[in-house]
C-alpha cells in the first residue's frame, strides 16, 4: 500500500501522488471527482443519467472552492449545479385540455375583473386544432368569485418503480371557462407577444397578443391583435370579445408564421410566397422578400432592421428591411444550409449575434450572424424529427434548449456546451409547442456573467408545454 503523505492524496489509476489544493487547510480528504455525464438512459421509466447528488456538489465546493475537479478537466461548482438542476425537472399534465394546445403557447400577465376589483393574474393562452384559440388563468383562482374550470392534474415525471408520484406541490394551477375560447375563421398558425401598443392614440407599455391564421379556401390568411390592455371578464356565457381583436390585415397567401419587433411597431410575416413587413399603426404592408420556396419561420432582431428566415428548402437567410425587396428562386450564396426544412428560429436576448436553428431531420444547431459561413458553433445532438413543425424554446437565463420529437420524448440540452441534460417520454403525442413565461428581472442580465439573477436558482415559472395530447407543466423545485 502507498505511504500516506502529508497534503497529498494517492491516485491509483495514475500511479502517482497529486496535492490537495482545497480551501481548508489540514484537509484529508480527495478532491471529489465529477464523472462525466453519460447518454442518458431508460429504467423502468426512470431517467438515470444524473451521476452525482446535488448534496455531494455543494460539500465539493465547501471543500475545494468554485472550481471542482472531474477526471478530465476543472469544472465551474455553479455551472454544474445548475446543469444538474436543470436535469431533474417535475412534470404534470393537465386534463381535459386535449388539442388545445399543439400549435403555440404564449404567457401575459393581464388584469382581471373579479367582483373585488381589478387583480392580476397570469394568462396562457393557446392555440389548437381546427382554429381554436384558449386562454387559461394560471395560478390559484376563487371559485366563488370566478366561474372558473380548474383542470384536474396528474404528475407524470419523476415517476418511482412502482409508478407512483412522488409528493410534489404542484406551482402552477390552470383554470378556465367557455368564455376564454374561440374558433378563428381557419387555424391559428402563430401567437406572439406585442409588448408595445401599435395604436397611435396609445403610446404607454401595455400587452397585445399577435395572432396570425394560416388561411383556407374560405377565408384568407389573417393578422390579428389581441388587446389586454382592458380589463379582462371570464364571463361564463360570453365568448372571448370580438372587440378585443383588431385585423390588422388580410392576405391571399398561407401565413405560416410572424414575429413583430420590441416597440410593436412592426411584424415580419412568413408566408408560402415570401416575408411581408407589416407597420401595425399604418397597417402598410411591403414585401422584404419574395422567394418560390415557404417561409415556416422568422425572427425580427432588437432594432427591427433585420430579419432572419428559414426556409422549406432548408435555407436561412438574413434580410436588412432598409434595402430594396429581393427576389429569391432557391438557395442563396449568403444563406446558411441545414440538411432540411426549417421549422423554428430562436435568437437569443443576451448575445443578440447568435441563433439557435432547428430543421425537420431533427437537426438543432447554434449559429453566429457574423460566422455564418464558417457553419454552426454548436450542435444538440439527439433529437428526432422528419417532417413535423415543432418549436423550440430557450430559458429566460438562455442556459438550456428545449425540443420536443416524433419520438414523443422532450430533451433539454446545455447552450454553451451542447451536452444533453435531459431526455424522457411522459406523453403519446409529439410535444410541438413550448413556452417559457417571460420574467421582467431574469431577462436584465450583464454579459459579463456577474451579479445576475440565474433561472435555476431564483425563478417563479416553469416551462409549458403543449401537444395533441394537451398542456403540460414543467417546473423544477
Amino acid at each position: 500500500m502507498p505511504k500516506d503523505l502529508p497534503g497529498f492524496y494517492y491516485d491509483a489509476e495514475k500511479n502517482r501522488y497529486f496535492p490537495y489544493k482545497g480551501p481548508v487547510p489540514g484537509s484529508s480528504l480527495r478532491p471529489l471527482s465529477i464523472p462525466s455525464p453519460s447518454h442518458p438512459k431508460q429504467d423502468d421509466g426512470l431517467y438515470q443519467s444524473i451521476r452525482i447528488r446535488q448534496q455531494e456538489l455543494l460539500q465539493a465546493r465547501e471543500l475545494f472552492g468554485n472550481v471542482i475537479s472531474s477526471r478530465k478537466r476543472k469544472l465551474s461548482f455553479r455551472a454544474e449545479y445548475e446543469k444538474r438542476h436543470a436535469s431533474q425537472p417535475s412534470i404534470w399534465k393537465y386534463r381535459g385540455t386535449k388539442k388545445m394546445a399543439n400549435i403555440a403557447l404564449e404567457h401575459v400577465v393581464a388584469d382581471i375583473t373579479t367582483r373585488h376589483g381589478l387583480e392580476e393574474r397570469d394568462i396562457l393562452l393557446s392555440g389548437g386544432v381546427n382554429g381554436l384559440l384558449c386562454l387559461f388563468q394560471v395560478g390559484k383562482t376563487r371559485q366563488e368569485v370566478d366561474p372558473m374550470q380548474n383542470y384536474k392534474v396528474d404528475h407524470v415525471w419523476p415517476l418511482n418503480v412502482h409508478q407512483k408520484p412522488r409528493e410534489k406541490k404542484l406551482l402552477r394551477e390552470l383554470g378556465s371557462s367557455y368564455g376564454a375560447t374561440t374558433y378563428m375563421a381557419s387555424d391559428v398558425s402563430c401567437i406572439k407577444v406585442s409588448r408595445k401598443s401599435p395604436l397611435p392614440a396609445n403610446d404607454a407599455m401595455s400587452n397585445y397578443f399577435l395572432i396570425t391564421t394560416l388561411g383556407s379556401d374560405s377565408a384568407p390568411g389573417s393578422v390579428y391583435l389581441l388587446d389586454f390592455t382592458k380589463p379582462l371578464d371570464f364571463d361564463a356565457s360570453v365568448p372571448i370579445a370580438r372587440d378585443r381583436f383588431h385585423e390588422v390585415a388580410a392576405f391571399k397567401q398561407t401565413l405560416w408564421t410572424a414575429d413583430c419587433d420590441p416597440e410593436g411597431k412592426h411584424a415580419a410575416i412568413g408566408t408560402n410566397r415570401g416575408v411581408v413587413l407589416l407597420n401595425m399603426e399604418t397597417r402598410v404592408s411591403s414585401w422584404v422578400l419574395h422567394s418560390k420556396s415557404d417561409v415556416l419561420s422568422v425572427q425580427l432582431d432588437q432594432s427591427g432592421t433585420s430579419i432572419i428566415c428559414g426556409l422549406r428548402n432548408g435555407a436561412i437567410m438574413t434580410i436588412d428591411t432598409r434595402q430594396r425587396q429581393i427576389k429569391r428562386g432557391g438557395h442563396s450564396s449568403s444563406a446558411v444550409s441545414m440538411p432540411s426544412s426549417i421549422c423554428c428560429l430562436a435568437s437569443l436576448k443576451l448575445w443578440d449575434q447568435y441563433f439557435v436553428a432547428s430543421s425537420m431531420d431533427g437537426s438543432i444547431k447554434l449559429y453566429d450572424h457574423r460566422l455564418t459561413q464558417r457553419g454552426p458553433v454548436q450542435s444538440y445532438e439527439g433529437n428526432v424529427n422528419s417532417h413535423t413543425r415543432i418549436e423550440i424554446g430557450i430559458d429566460p437565463s438562455e442556459k438550456v434548449v428545449m425540443s420536443g420529437g416524433e419520438d414523443f420524448y422532450i430533451r433539454l440540452w446545455n447552450i454553451k456546451s451542447g451536452e444533453l441534460l435531459f431526455k424522457d417520454r411522459f406523453m403519446n403525442s409529439i410535444p410541438s409547442a413550448v413556452c417559457w413565461p417571460r420574467v421582467g428581472g431574469l431577462l436584465e442580465l450583464t454579459k459579463d456573467g456577474q451579479d445576475h439573477r440565474c433561472y435555476w436558482q431564483d425563478h417563479s415559472f416553469g416551462a409549458w408545454l403543449g401537444s395533441y395530447e394537451g398542456v403540460f407543466y414543467m417546473d423544477w423545485l
